[in-house]
């Protein structure tokens, strides 16, 4: 073989193989340069109604709308301010209602871990009677609707007996425990927890059990710290919900006191609707929330890929 012919081969052995090197690279970086563009479409689709919403919120009104019809509407341009910030604090106790939203958020959050942790515990790890049946008992009522439930809710909280500091009075309606208890137990947390606990191995419960543990100890000293992605997908997936509740603090709460900030949205809509004011608003509640989920994206989306969610 010459020279030339041995200059030669490599190329020839990848036509021999299959598709050419050259043929194979462009069909990489076409699907490439195509999932690029998915991407930038994405953005685009959930980003700017992002940017829309924060820009405006610095226009005045008759400027938001005249910016409509061009990109203008997305670009910090003309007179801009931070009246419609300071509208806001002068309309609504913004610092109460996100007082409130935090307190209410971090408290079902809390509990629900602890509660739902503890009930998925014993499904998957005791050897209960029924623990099957009950488990889909549990599972059946994610398909229930939410507003299905709502008004025998309001009657069942409106009987129960609150102490208010000095006596028990009956009802719990404009309250702080009315818009926490009835959210810390949920399904899809148990199952959540259920699926994770299921692929620990029972070997460790079998040598915790040998040197006298109990199943508390095996809990909280064995099997939780081994659920940590679990535990970070539970507490995402109730703080979202937790934070955009709006239906129900609309029906029990009466007093600024304890209301959230999603039902102040509701003050906005009296009189002089100012879209300025909204806007402002709207992003005071939102960037808190995307700036946690910016932060703690990359754990979120581990704790996705490793809490044993099977379809």
């Amino acid at each position: 073989m010459t020279a030339l012919d041995t200059a030669h081969a490599p190329a020839d052995f990848a036509h021999v193989e299959g598709v050419p090197p050259v043929r194979r690279r462009r069909a990489v970086g076409g699907r490439g340069a195509l999932l690029l563009a998915l991407k930038l479409l994405l953005v685009l689709v959930f980003g700017l109604p992002l940017v829309f919403m924060i820009v405006s919120s610095f226009k005045p009104d008759l400027q938001i709308f005249d910016d409509l019809g061009s990109i203008r509407a997305f670009l910090p341009v003309g007179r801009l301010g931070l009246e419609n910030y300071l509208g806001v604090f002068d309309r609504v106790p913004f610092a109460q209602f996100m007082f409130n939203s935090i307190l209410i958020s971090v408290l079902t959050v809390v509990f629900g871990i602890i509660v739902n942790s503890m009930a998925a515990f014993a499904l998957s790890r005791m050897r209960l009677p029924g623990r099957k049946w009950l488990l889909g008992v549990i599972l059946a009522t994610l398909i229930v609707p939410f507003e299905v439930m709502a008004l025998p809710m309001l009657w069942w909280v409106n009987q129960l007996p609150y102490f208010d500091g000095t006596q028990f009075v009956q009802g719990w309606l404009d309250t702080y425990t009315v818009q926490i208890v009835p959210f810390i137990a949920n399904a899809f947390s148990i199952f959540l927890f259920y699926q994770y606990f299921d692929s620990i191995p029972r070997e460790l419960d079998e040598a915790a059990r040998v040197d006298g543990a109990g199943w508390l100890r095996i809990y909280r000293s064995i099997v939780m710290p081994l659920a940590g992605p679990a535990v970070a997908t539970a507490a995402i997936l109730t703080f979202l919900p937790a934070w955009n509740q709006y239906l129900w603090p609309l029906m029990v709460t009466q007093s600024e006191q304890v209301r959230p900030v999603m039902v102040g949205m509701d003050y906005f809509k009296l009189l002089n609707v100012s879209w300025g004011q909204i806007m402002a608003y709207a992003s005071l509640i939102t960037v808190p929330v995307l700036v946690l989920f910016i932060a703690f994206q990359r754990a979120f989306v581990n704790s996705i890929a490793s809490s044993g969610v099977k379809g």
